[in-house]
């Protein structure tokens, strides 16, 4: 096979896979995202998150990552939930962002990449490579960008013409050359600023700038500290937010995802705040025990319905 039948392999391949997205980018250093990224850093933006100050180096320049690598190949895969649980969801007053409503991404997608490597190496030959899903340092949104599946918004989010932005990324990096896709010409945002405007807590910035520190997502779950100390307003927030997402008028092309394991477990888009707060950590954990509600524990959930009664 060469190289042309590679890259149709390895998309076709993707597809039946189930991924709604497959796009090659060459392996290189990164320069101008270094520079971001250093200025972003040297800011604080990234508050308590002290791992993205770790392995620069690496992020920037996916060879260093994975010795050899000659293609970057991205993946999509849709999360956007169906109407009616969007309509169960509204009913919420301990609202959860819709990529945490069902099986924990990491490890649904990550078995799905492994899987893709094996079936690539069958039938290509040897293949040195790294499967990454949001573990790693690895720009993926950059990378998705540079495969020309889409652009980056005023959110920071990547967003797909005419499909939207719930998606979640997955990076393959690996040493076989292929063909690779152009990114988009035209930034699709223009003078749109919906999310801006309704980031209850202000944390989007001028120049796609996400201050991740004043973020909710940021506060609800990466923040590690036993009590939330900010004046900033939740929304009713109890893990993640999806306010910059929903307000995005490319997200009105968002269609029901097809992936079984994403389907909301447990009755959780019934749960309001006093039911939280009955929860023992026994039956949480036997809920949620394939869920990623579990990376903030139940004594960080919690502590954000705490903080959300507080300033009710």
């Amino acid at each position: 096979m060469n190289e042309f039948s590679n890259t149709e392999f390895i998309k076709s391949e993707a597809l039946k896979m189930g991924f709604d997205f497959c796009g090659i980018a060459a392996a290189k250093e990164l320069p101008e995202d270094a520079k971001i990224l250093e200025a972003w850093l040297e800011k604080g933006f990234h508050g308590d998150m002290s791992y993205m100050e770790n392995n620069f180096d690496l992020r920037i320049d996916p060879r260093k990552l994975v010795p050899g690598a000659k293609s970057v190949i991205s993946f999509l895969k849709n999360y956007y939930p169906e109407d009616s649980s969007i309509k169960e969801a509204s009913q919420q007053d301990a609202k959860i962002a819709k990529y945490a409503w069902g099986e924990d991404y990491h490890e649904v997608i990550r078995t799905q990449l492994f899987t893709l490597l094996d079936i690539y190496r069958k039938k290509i030959g040897p293949i040195e490579g790294r499967g990454f899903v949001d573990s790693a340092p690895v720009l993926e949104r950059t990378w998705a960008k540079l495969s020309g599946a889409g652009f980056i918004g005023k959110n920071g989010n990547l967003i797909r013409p005419k499909a939207g932005s719930y998606f979640f990324i997955a990076t393959l990096i690996v040493d076989l050359p292929l063909v690779y896709d152009q990114p988009l010409s035209k930034d699709y945002c223009g003078t749109c600023t919906k999310c801006i405007d309704a980031c209850p807590t202000q944390a989007i910035l001028p120049n796609k700038t996400i201050e991740a520190n004043h973020c909710i997502s940021y506060f609800t779950i990466e923040l590690k500290a036993a009590e939330i100390n900010t004046d900033r307003n939740y929304n009713d927030w109890a893990f993640g937010c999806d306010i910059c997402q929903d307000v995005c008028p490319w997200n009105r092309f968002s269609k029901a995802n097809t992936e079984e394991a994403f389907k909301p477990l447990n009755g959780l888009l019934t749960l309001n705040k006093q039911d939280w707060l009955q929860i023992e950590e026994t039956t949480f954990k036997e809920r949620f025990s394939k869920s990623p509600l579990l990376r903030s524990k139940l004594k960080g959930i919690k502590r954000n319905i705490e903080y959300l009664m507080n300033r009710d």
